[in-house]
């Protein structure tokens, strides 16, 4: 691994491996192939860049998304890598000569997109051009019960069946046991090394709030703890993205809207601007962010609930890449349970399906439930074992659990009394005892139950009905109205008891990652070499039109910051400054810190 090892050093910047990295570099280097789950962040590139470099021939990645290529391909290029990508981005000049690059063997490594590698016309130039290895990343596309399903990735076993003797590595960040079993073997991938890196990133905190007027919220969480920093914010529908974003525009952050029915030069636009701009937060679809690899994403929100828990761990995985502090933040209530099972029930997907998607979204109910720390339960999720966190809201405010057997009582008596018709605001009047006009007309003001819960609030009512849904003891149908499960007999009856999670105070606010960077060093000039350093990163990336990222890390900044270099054998030793950058950029990172 020597040779590895140098390689990391000299032409990445990176002092040592992490993790499993050289044991899965060495393997694939020796020509096995692997599955390799690692979570974002954690280096998965690498374990296919550098055996790229030590075998002879050209890599071959399949990767999803023209962004994600674009990127991988920039910062490989920065750090001195012969790489190119091959898509419908380039005009045919661009690509004819890409591919005599290939078969000519001036390559080290080569992006194509799923759909392009299946044609017959790429296939016939593999068979004539000389392929160190094939890297398949975001493997979980492979999986028809997944989030991100592409079916050009079950032709991707035509590799093996075409390239024996060429070992292929498939990567992804998320995949539960039946993801995992079905890339095995959609990829003929039977005989190969499974690598599972823990699947924790300390470096995000996760919080899940009771949704109350989720824009405000939104906005209060962004001005307390990322004002001026990059996010993403996620939600189900165009419609509200293009409110979201106007809305936060207004308000003061700068913000963009993105999905698939805004056109495609807008659309490039608005990425465009957030990958190369400082403190841009986009408001999108689940269309926006697989691949993505800005690492300076400090935020990740979601206004409605994802589909699973591998979706919801793929979306937040895109906040704090580099490793830094990061948060992953969402507003939750009944009515996304109520709309997410509505989907489910009218996909035109097969019963089986159905009952996995309702498994999957039952589990990421689980999740925001839980009084326990959501560490520990996202994780396990992906059978891993671990320990309360101390960096969740959960951990760092601990909710009370409260003996709801008889708030339950009441609620389900309610559902029952009016006649199972009717959906949680209404009911909330009856028991609160509110004579609205809707109440009196149903004469549900009569009723035994109306006014029989007055001790509790609109809040912990609604918290109450949202809680009894992922208990499995009302359903919502596809209008909202609540209805009783054959459970409930139980809990009316008094045989089951009933224990409800109660609101939990706000956490700490917390100060933004610069702010935090400075608070923690003794060296006063520090905050402003860093803002300098930051300033020449925009000129420079924007001089090679590459995203700043794609120049140098913050973590990279912070760190010459932190403690200013006076060689160039100073900044050899910090990370993110390989061989090719050093002699690049070196003497005008040493000008930089000698002015401060």
């Amino acid at each position: 691994m020597a040779t590895a090892l140098s390689l990391l050093q000299t032409v990445f910047g990176y002092p040592a491996f992490r993790g499993a990295q050289a044991e899965i570099i060495d393997h694939v280097a020796g020509g096995g192939d692997a599955l390799v789950l690692m979570p974002t962040g954690g280096g998965k590139s690498l374990c296919y860049q550098i055996p790229a470099l030590l075998r002879d021939g050209c890599a071959v990645v399949v990767s999803p998304l023209i962004a994600l290529m674009q990127d991988q391909v920039a910062a490989l290029l920065e750090a001195g890598v012969s790489a190119a990508v091959l898509n419908s981005s380039l005009d045919a000049q661009h690509a004819a000569q890409t591919e005599r690059d290939f078969a000519g063997g001036k390559l080290d490594l080569l992006y194509v997109a799923p759909e392009r590698l299946v044609t017959s016309r790429f296939r016939e130039l593999l068979g004539r051009s000389r392929v160190a290895l094939f890297a398949i990343d975001e493997a979980h596309c492979v999986s028809q019960w997944g989030h991100d399903f592409r079916p050009e990735y079950i032709q991707l076993s035509m590799l093996h069946e075409q390239f024996p003797d060429v070992p292929r590595i498939a990567l992804t960040a998320t995949a539960d046991e039946l993801t995992r079993a079905e890339i095995l073997t959609r990829l003929q991938l039977e005989d190969a090394r499974v690598f599972i890196s823990s699947f924790d990133r300390p470096n995000i905190r996760y919080a899940i709030a009771e949704k109350n007027s989720a824009r405000d919220q939104l906005l209060a969480f962004i001005r307390a703890q990322h004002a001026g920093e990059a996010g993403i914010v996620y939600c189900l529908s165009r419609r509200k993205v293009d409110e979201t974003a106007a809305w936060l525009t207004a308000q003061g952050v700068p913000a963009l809207a993105y999905h698939a029915g805004l056109d495609q030069q807008t659309r490039a636009e608005h990425q465009s601007h957030f990958v190369n701009q400082d403190g841009v937060v986009i408001v999108a679809t689940i269309a926006f962010g697989m691949g993505i690899d800005k690492p300076d994403v400090r935020f990740v929100a979601h206004l409605d609930l994802p589909k699973s828990i591998e979706a919801y761990y793929q979306e937040t995985g895109r906040a704090g890449r580099d490793g830094l502090p990061a948060d992953a933040w969402m507003a939750y209530g009944l009515n996304d349970v109520v709309q997410q099972r509505r989907m489910i029930d009218e996909s035109e997907d097969d019963e089986t399906f159905k009952r996995v998607s309702y498994r999957k979204l039952d589990a990421l109910v689980g999740l925001a439930e839980t009084a326990g720390c959501r560490r520990v339960q996202l994780l396990a999720y992906f059978g891993e074992t671990s320990s309360p966190c101390g960096n969740c809201d959960n951990c760092l405010s601990p909710p009370k659990v409260w003996d709801g057997t008889e708030a339950a009582q009441k609620a389900l008596s309610a559902v029952y009394r009016t006649g199972q018709r009717f959906g949680a605001g209404h009911l909330i009047d009856v028991l609160c005892g509110k004579t609205t006009e809707r109440v009196a007309r149903f004469g549900h003001d009569l009723l035994k139950v109306f006014n029989a819960g007055a001790d509790l609030g609109d809040k912990q009512w609604r918290a109450v009905f949202r809680q009894l849904v992922t208990l499995g003891y009302l359903e919502a149908d596809t209008h909202g109205s609540l209805k009783l499960t054959d459970a409930a007999r139980g809990v009316l009856k008094g045989d089951i008891s009933i224990s409800f999670r109660e609101e939990a105070a706000k956490p700490a606010k917390r100060a933004g990652r610069r702010a935090a960077f400075v608070s923690g060093l003794t060296n006063p000039k520090a905050g402003p070499l860093l803002d300098s350093l930051r300033a020449w990163r925009s000129t420079t990336a924007a001089e090679h039109n590459v995203p700043a990222y794609v120049v140098f890390h913050d973590s990279t900044l912070e760190a010459i910051a932190a403690n200013p270099p006076r060689t160039l054998d100073d900044l050899r030793g910090i990370s993110g400054i390989g061989a090719k950058k050093l002699e690049r950029y070196g003497e005008a990172l040493l000008r930089l810190a000698k002015e401060q």
